[in-house]
């Protein structure tokens, strides 16, 4: 595997933030990581579930992110629930800040991928949703798959 693809991959996903929340105003930080998180991040061995951006004397932190403790990685393993700071601009972490404050918005990671080595983590507004917009989106998934095995079977045959 050449060094470019494997820099660019997505190492973790929430998927489920897709369906609670709708989704909004994408940003990209920087994660600041231990030698042993980014190894073990790097095996693929964390988890975004429940995880949520707070700022706090203006900084940004990611909470409740879980990253596995690295199995090689002895006494500087650290806490696998650890609140880790994320790489924003002054003028990002203000416009999340204020969009934070007051509303009934709140800030999840949707991916964690690397670049260039660097682990990166994409973070997004979102606003949550009630239950007929997760019915209506669960319908629009089953009619996109019935669609798209309907037009398998159509090629198939022809």
């Amino acid at each position: 595997m050449s060094r470019r693809s494997r820099d660019s991959s997505i190492l973790l996903e929430n998927r489920k933030a897709r369906f609670l929340y709708f989704l909004s105003d994408f940003l990209t930080a920087g994660l600041v990581l231990t030698g042993t998180e980014i190894k073990s991040l790097r095996a693929r061995n964390a988890s975004l579930a429940d995880s949520y951006v707070y700022i706090k004397n203006g900084e940004a932190y990611i909470a409740n992110m879980h990253i596995a403790p690295y199995k090689d990685g002895t006494v500087y393993n650290v806490d696998h629930l650890r609140d880790r700071k994320l790489l924003l601009t002054k003028q990002e972490i203000r416009k999340l800040d204020a969009h934070l404050k007051g509303s009934s918005t709140t800030c999840v990671p949707t991916k964690v991928f690397l670049k260039n080595g660097y682990a990166k983590v994409e973070i997004a507004l979102a606003k949550g949703k009630q239950a007929h917009d997760k019915r209506d989106a669960i319908k629009k998934r089953d009619d996109e798959r019935s669609i798209k095995a309907a037009e398998k079977e159509g090629r198939k045959y022809d």
